[in-house]
């Protein structure tokens, strides 16, 4: 099966992934009370000062935003950043069972939000101890995903497992290391899992570590 066409076009728009929907986050989510990054969101009051916003587009500015004209605190919002790895063990690759919704019960890599105050490397070496117990050291960068219909933008490093040691979380009830020939391609969660999964078998193959940007599609319905 050929690797996702890098940098296509928009026409498909994108597939609304959130791999890193986890934590306390993902429980709130699942009753309604707060609603999955890239959805449609409105904001009513400004965090700044309580006062009711409007959408509008500021002066010298292109797009509508949500400004507090009490305070005048425009509040942008933005594209989040998920970043993970492929943690590889020998000849083996780990994958993990999603505990959590979206696509509970599908296969993924090790990935999510990356938190202020780190670098993308950082972040992706955390989500592996967080999501699978994995001591990484993180390696080259894999693969720049664009995922537009859900502001989100996916980077993947390719990973050393320092040790054979791996567990399950609440996260990932189900943890294994594969070899390229059992990984449960029609079973994987996202679009992007897929990809990453594919350039890195790909380049092994090749004997060559590059890095790949592409933008991911719609699933169809």
């Amino acid at each position: 099966m050929p690797l996702p066409r890098e940098r296509s076009p928009r026409a498909g728009m994108a597939e609304l992934v959130d791999a890193a929907d986890s934590k306390s986050v993902a429980l709130i989510r699942r009753v309604g009370s707060i609603p999955s990054p890239g959805t449609t969101q409105s904001m009513n009051f400004c965090s700044n000062c309580g006062s009711r916003l409007v959408l509008k587009v500021p002066q010298d500015d292109f797009l509508p935003r949500y400004v507090c004209e009490n305070c005048g605190t425009i509040h942008y919002q933005n594209p989040k950043i998920v970043v993970g790895c492929v943690p590889v063990y020998e000849d083996r690759i780990l994958i993990c069972k999603r505990g959590i919704e979206p696509r509970l019960g599908f296969w993924t890599i090790c990935g999510g939000f990356m938190e202020n105050g780190e670098t993308l490397e950082e972040g992706a070496a955390r989500e592996a101890l967080e999501e699978a117990q994995v001591d990484v050291e993180i390696g080259s960068l894999l693969v720049i995903a664009n995922i537009r219909h859900a502001h989100q933008i996916h980077v993947f490093f390719r990973a050393r497992m320092r040790t054979a040691h791996f567990g399950i979380t609440h996260e990932s009830p189900e943890v294994k290391l594969v070899t390229e020939d059992e990984i449960p391609w029609g079973e994987l969660a996202f679009p992007s899992t897929e990809f990453a999964l594919r350039s890195l078998i790909a380049d092994r193959r090749a004997g060559v570590e590059r890095h790949h940007i592409a933008e991911m599609q719609r699933r169809p319905a």
